[in-house]
């Protein structure tokens, strides 16, 4: 049952284990999308784009994913509960469970690369159990051509079982689901879940460890763009924060939209070959870019269909973490190849809930790194169990769970970037203005975008008094004046119209990110520790 719409030649999976031919492979997304139908796995919608349910979990699993500990990673994974730690023998027993699991089954084959940068390539081998999971695959990795598939090397390997569950007991797994990486024997194992996100989380994982340790590229969880000069922007930010959405700019070429490399020649390029974007309240009017992309080829994940197969984007009734999956092609403004050079603006988003952090602010060098490594936003009211205030949320290097590494290893590799490019660094405040969540309102999306514009073009002014203030709490730079920006919103004390109130509640966020700092100080220099909040709330 081999097929092939490459004419690539005929490959085997007896390496893996894989002994029966009754595989699929590199089939188009039009194949895959029919035969998710065929299967009963998904439906489409009004306009033909493919509908899953990821099934038990919407989204990824942090404490289910592990990293073998053997010789290449003992000495240098920051071990914990972000990176826990997994038996060489544990993963060989369980790895032999799901090829046997994986034999009796069609599978699905698909070979793919990351990294736009021909330098940094790496070369990808997936293997998956579901048809819709291999369609993700072509979304999300680089896609070879027909010539470069005739001589394909496979570096990592990707193994996807969603249907087996693992027995914790006996495999050493928390549960029946995991994801685990094995750096000796390049292979990123997922099983138990069906959650997508989990296929490029690995592989990603992986090249935060690759890039820094062997290339002296820092990998970043972020969107990027370049303008029609050719500066380069790069956008982090945790989900929820707009990064896909600000970075998506019709006046700019997008990179990409979630996973870059920062070389030492100042390039940045992207990881993926396609876009991930949350979906959940997406209109067409607010943006028309991510919305257009939603058509034959991408994949819509957990969302609620109604009978005439129209997509409701406000019902979470699955999950808040509704997804879309789709080639970066379907955007029509983009980057080919997907490289940006002369970075000139880098963009931390935060949604703050509590209200209290600028619009946008500018930030020194080692406020740059004391915020990277903080990663801070906000969960709010209804977005978890039990969560019935806003509560601060932390993400060191806006990705923690993404990161072998100890996160102060990134922060200074960013560090040493931006001083060498001369680039600038701004904080942008996507969260709430006007008082915290449940009082205040959302921040207009009109306003961040044109304080993002403003940065980009160079009107916020030169860095001085006359043109900005320093926040009396958090130390920050915030503009006096930005176009298209009324006055009133750039400061966030003045929304408020009640000091007292204001004062309390960023005090108790400075305090939050002060307790959340704590465990990075004895290896954060002392210009980083210099970069936090100064004014302690009594």
């Amino acid at each position: 049952m081999k097929s092939s719409a490459t004419n690539a030649n005929t490959i085997s999976l007896k390496q893996y284990g894989i002994l029966h031919a009754n595989f699929h492979y590199q089939e188009e997304p039009e194949q895959l999308q029919k035969a998710t139908i065929d299967k009963n796995m998904g439906v489409e919608t009004s306009n033909g784009t493919l509908a899953v349910n990821t099934g038990e979990f919407t989204g990824r699993s942090p404490m289910d994913r592990f990293i073998v500990k053997d010789n290449i990673t003992k000495d240098k994974v920051w071990w914990g509960p972000v990176n826990i730690p997994f038996e060489s023998e544990k993963f060989d027993a369980l790895y032999a469970k799901v090829i046997d699991y994986l034999n009796e089954k069609e599978l699905f084959v698909r070979d793919s690369y990351a990294c736009a940068d021909q330098d940094y390539r790496l070369n990808i081998r997936v293997i998956n159990e579901y048809p819709w999971s291999n369609m993700f695959a072509y979304n999300m990795f680089l896609r070879p051509t027909a010539s470069e598939l005739d001589d394909f090397t496979p570096e990592w390997t990707v193994i996807n079982a969603p249907g087996f569950m693992a027995d914790a007991a006996a495999d050493g797994t928390r549960q029946h689901n995991f994801a685990i990486l094995n750096f000796t024997r390049k292979i990123a194992l997922i099983g138990g879940t069906g959650y997508t996100g989990e296929i490029k989380k690995g592989i990603f994982s992986a090249l935060n460890f690759i890039l820094p340790v062997y290339k002296e590229t820092l990998p970043m969880h972020c969107s990027a763009n370049v303008g029609k000069e050719g500066d380069t922007a790069i956008f982090f930010g945790l989900s929820g924060t707009g990064k896909t959405t600000l970075s998506t700019d019709p006046n700019r070429k997008l990179i990409g939209d979630d996973e870059h490399g920062w070389t030492s020649r100042n390039t940045v390029f992207n990881f993926e070959g396609g876009c991930y974007a949350k979906v959940i309240n997406l209109s067409q009017e607010q943006e028309p870019e991510i919305f257009g992309a939603i058509k034959p080829g991408a994949i819509l994940e957990n969302v609620v269909l109604d009978e005439k197969g129209n997509v409701d984007f406000t019902d979470t009734s699955i999950t808040q973490n509704t997804r879309v999956s789709y080639p970066i092609h379907h955007i029509d403004n983009i980057q080919l190849p997907s490289i940006g050079k002369n970075v000139k603006n880098i963009f931390f988003l935060t949604a703050d809930a509590f209200g209290v952090l600028p619009p946008i602010s500018k930030l020194t060098p080692s406020q740059a790194a004391y915020h990277f490594i903080s990663g801070y936003t906000a969960k709010v009211a209804g977005t978890e169990a039990g969560v019935v205030e806003p509560v601060p949320s932390f993400s060191a290097c806006f990705g923690a769970p993404f990161m072998p590494l100890h996160p102060t290893k990134y922060a200074e590799m960013l560090s040493k970037k931006m001083k060498e490019s001369g680039v600038d660094v701004w904080l942008v405040n996507t969260g709430w203005t006007g008082g915290p969540y449940g009082v205040g309102t959302r921040m207009k999306l009109k306003y961040t975008r044109a304080m993002i514009t403003a940065a980009l073009n160079g009107e916020l002014g030169l860095y001085s008094y006359d043109k900005y203030h320093i926040h009396s709490v958090f130390g920050v730079a915030q503009p006096r004046e930005c176009p298209g920006v009324p006055t009133s919103v750039l400061s966030p004390r003045a929304t408020w119209n009640n000091d007292e109130k204001y004062y309390t509640t960023a005090f108790k966020l400075t305090n939050a990110f002060r307790e959340n700092f704590k465990k990075y100080e004895s290896y954060a220099s002392e210009e980083i520790r210099r970069g936090g909040p100064q004014r302690y709330a009594f």
